[in-house]
């Protein structure tokens, strides 16, 4: 019953975390083109770090709560799943189109963010105050990169809102905030604690809860976004989206958590920061000569998580 029970409590974390990133995302973005602030400026900001919501509110949740290990694993686990597992199965509905400066600049990016994570985590084993700074002044270069691209005309994967939107009352958007806001907190601590549970129920590590069911959780909005559309024949911008979203999860949630209140980087992560190093790695060489995600390049990628679940598993 106990089981049931958590299960219902991380189900309800779940949709709290997504609904939340929604309406904070929809109300945030509206109030700003409300009060002139460029689109550009919106979609580099706030929509884009709004599908990284779910994983930031977890993984500074789980950090004050002293579950660190749900923090890194949280957002290594969402990292590789969304590269083997969403990559794989949209890419697999339908082949994805790669722009050019997400195959010579942002998957290098994430390699190198990849890899710093783990030479500071396994310097000391934490990833401490410090550590965090470097992540978040790593996140302010990478929205200058952003900008810059954009006003190129060559960003891939930021959708702004879009413009001639009909006029929404203040009020509601102030209140879509506020309660998006409130959704996201409370649904974190919902999730961290019934993953935590869980986890002693089952004697399995918060590690590997982290990096299996809550990675999974907080990885549902990529899912569903990049599978529709992929299915509506929409997806060139899902490697960019994808891409973008692991920096982002590595540079600001870390980064965010860790200046908050240090977390500690268990041994046990060197794996699994390597796999999620080699599953940027093969992305990259599955686009390099084409520059486009085929479908055996997707089947790759999903042999390449059935592989890594087993390990977890194992």
């Amino acid at each position: 019953m106990d089981i049931l029970l958590q299960l219902l409590f991380l189900v309800v974390g779940f949709v709290m975390l997504v609904k939340g990133a929604d309406w904070f995302v929809e109300g945030a973005s509206r109030l700003a083109e409300r009060f002139g602030i460029p689109q550009l400026v919106i979609g580099l900001t706030i929509v884009a770090m709004g599908t990284s919501l779910p994983e930031a509110a977890v993984s500074t949740s789980a950090a004050l709560k002293g579950s660190a290990e749900i923090t890194i694993g949280n957002v290594v686990g969402s990292n590789i799943m969304n590269i083997f597992l969403i990559l794989g199965i949209t890419s697999v509905i339908s082949p994805l189109m790669v722009q050019i400066s997400t195959v010579r600049y942002e998957i290098p990016m994430v390699i190198a963010a990849s890899v710093l994570l783990g030479v500071l985590g396994l310097a000391d084993g934490n990833v401490g105050r410090t550590d965090g700074m470097i992540l978040l002044a790593g996140m302010v270069l990478y929205l200058l990169y952003l900008l810059r691209m954009a006003k190129k005309g060559q960003a891939a994967g930021i959708d702004t809102p879009e413009s001639g939107q009909e006029n929404v009352s203040l009020i509601r958007l102030i209140v879509l905030i506020i309660v998006g806001g409130v959704l996201i907190v409370f649904g974190s601590d919902v999730t961290v604690d019934a993953a935590s549970a869980l986890a002693r129920i089952f004697g399995m590590s918060e590690r590997l809860i982290g990096l299996t069911i809550v990675a999974f959780g907080t990885s549902l909005p990529e899912l569903v976004t990049s599978a529709t559309a992929a299915l509506k024949g929409k997806a060139d911008i899902a490697v960019g989206n994808i891409v973008g979203s692991n920096l982002f999860n590595i540079l600001f949630v870390v980064g965010i958590a860790a200046v908050i209140t240090p977390v500690v980087y268990a041994p046990g992560f060197l794996i699994d920061t390597i796999t999620c190093v080699a599953a940027a790695l093969i992305l990259w060489l599955c686009v390099l000569r084409k520059k486009k995600l085929q479908r055996h390049g997707g089947v790759i990628l999903l042999v390449c998580y059935a592989g890594y679940f087993l390990y977890l598993m194992r």
